[in-house]
């Protein structure tokens, strides 16, 4: 892995039923955060984030979800629900024994942020979340809003049962690979990087599990966006060439937050952390500052 594995510790950690394949790094006593990455990734996408972070004296854990890459992929599309991902994180605080802990989550990474910040609020310090609105904004827009929903019409596809998993992995996960080439920054997804992402891929059950989440949420009784609170300070990252979600779905999400602001990039796309990887270390060390 490029020698990222020598400056992160890797492990299985039970939680909430489960193991989760997790990285480490950083002090052990400095305060824990959480980087949860999104579809179709793994621990790895934080490759540029993880460092840095660790060296400003955070303890940063950043798991393969359940479902994804060497963690356990439980069967069901119930075991990809909010509620059980949410609770993924919630165990694994347990275990490192923290109270409270930060989230920074980039697309689905980011949906089990917004989860976690509305359900768990007393164990959130502060929570980023990069390219993906609140569950509930996302949902109420695929369904009502016309440019959404043709922005989420693979959402739609996912739905099918054996079909998608049978064409995602045609050609070496073609389709896949090819979703990184949005990528605005030359050289952000290298070849050894696409190699890492496809053993993460090729995982026995890997891609069933990975099309549950969503699945699961398009199963889940989501009441409407203004029915939902953050409480936590909250920072929005939102690259506007995004392909897959609106920057309106960032304003909708953001006033649903007690103390939040937003940040754009305008060159950036949906692949935020990779498109602009210091940019996105500057607006978290920014943010997440002094644990007050």
């Amino acid at each position: 892995m490029n020698g990222l594995a020598d400056a992160v510790r890797l492990s299985r950690i039970a939680t909430n039923g489960i193991k989760l394949h997790v990285a480490e790094a950083g002090p052990p006593d400095g305060p824990l955060l959480f980087l949860l990455h999104g579809f179709p990734e793994f621990w790895y996408a934080w490759r540029n984030q993880i460092g840095p972070l660790a060296q400003r004296g955070y303890y940063v854990v950043a798991p393969d979800q359940r479902g994804y890459n060497l963690s356990d992929k439980p069967d069901g599309i119930s075991n990809y629900d909010l509620d059980q991902l949410a609770g993924d994180i919630v165990g694994l605080a347990d275990h490192f024994g923290r109270q409270t802990f930060n989230v920074v989550g980039h697309d689905w990474g980011a949906s089990v942020g917004w989860w976690l910040a509305g359900q768990h609020a007393r164990r959130v310090h502060r929570f980023a979340a990069l390219n993906a609105p609140h569950p509930a904004v996302w949902v109420d827009a695929m369904r009502n809003n016309p440019v959404q929903k043709r922005k989420s019409s693979y959402v739609r596809l996912f739905q099918l049962r054996g079909l998608p998993e049978f064409l995602l992995r045609l050609g070496h996960f073609k389709a896949l690979s090819k979703g990184f080439r949005d990528s605005t920054r030359p050289g952000a997804f290298t070849s050894p990087d696409l190699e890492e992402y496809r053993k993460a891929w090729a995982q026995p059950g890997a891609l069933t599990a990975m099309l549950n989440y969503y699945r699961a949420v398009l199963k889940k009784p989501l009441l409407s966006p203004s029915s939902y609170r953050i409480a936590c300070r909250a920072l929005v990252i939102w690259g506007k060439r995004d392909a897959y979600g609106s920057p309106e779905l960032a304003e909708s999400s953001i006033q649903l937050c007690a103390d939040g602001r937003l940040a754009y990039l305008d060159q950036a796309t949906h692949w935020t952390p990779h498109d602009e990887p210091q940019r996105v270390v500057d607006l978290l060390v920014d943010f997440l500052g002094s644990q007050d």
